[in-house]
């Protein structure tokens, strides 16, 4: 149970202050953050939580995580579904509350809610074969970054400014293609509120990522293998 409430709250955080900082700071007149602030929040995310509960629940904060890690031989099948649960929980719990937040303000629009998109709803006009590949390539690449920094023969205590800066840079890369899911929670969340487009394009924020991660699994455990 412990590991699921860290889950939750780590889930809840990602999704509070990444997709916090796209909906309340990236646009802000004058002192918007931008893209590149939103990258490097999300980044720090997953940077302060993988030194806050890492050691409890292994920080997946992610569907694709969790399942990537699963295809690798490094997480066991049985915890697969209530990680998978206590993600979506949290991410949901993170976008009820930045959804209190800003609409407490007079001049607040629903608008996409940082929600993931393609075609007419990508921010830079991205069809749906490009987000398809782009969030398959990035989850992918995520995955080898954390399956070899969480890898016993790699430095432990650098894991998560790996993994941190590895999905800054993913961010960086992405968001004008799909606002950067790699993660159905994250997406979930988001999308729920949105409701119509956001969720006839969810279906891609789940299949794409998963595809990514258990690809990635599957090399890395070819390439390094090791045991849960």
């Amino acid at each position: 149970m412990k590991k699921l409430i860290a889950e939750f709250i780590g889930t809840f955080w990602l999704v509070l202050g990444g997709c916090g900082s796209a909906v309340l700071a990236a646009g802000f007149p004058e002192l918007g953050i931008g893209f590149a602030g939103v990258a490097l929040a999300f980044g720090l995310t997953v940077l302060t939580m993988a030194y806050a509960i890492g050691h409890i629940s292994g920080c997946h904060l992610n569907p694709a995580v969790s399942i990537g890690l699963w295809a690798g031989g490094r997480f066991d099948s049985k915890e697969l579904l209530p990680y998978i649960i206590a993600q979506v929980l949290g991410g949901l719990a993170g976008a009820t509350i930045l959804y209190l937040i800003a609409s407490d303000n007079s001049a607040f629009e629903l608008g996409g809610f940082a929600a993931n998109g393609f075609g007419e709803h990508s921010p830079g006009g991205f069809g749906m074969l490009a987000a398809l590949i782009t969030e398959i390539v990035m989850t992918f690449t995520f995955l080898i970054v954390i399956l070899g920094a969480t890898h016993s023969k790699a430095p432990q205590a650098l894991a998560g400014v790996a993994i941190g800066l590895c999905l800054t840079l993913i961010h960086l890369i992405s968001i004008p293609v799909t606002n950067t899911s790699v993660n159905p929670a994250r997406s979930t969340s988001q999308a729920i509120f949105v409701g119509d487009w956001a969720l006839g394009q969810l279906w891609l924020f789940w299949v794409a990522p998963i595809v990514g991660a258990v690809l990635a699994g599957w090399v890395y455990k070819y390439l390094s293998p090791e045991k849960a």
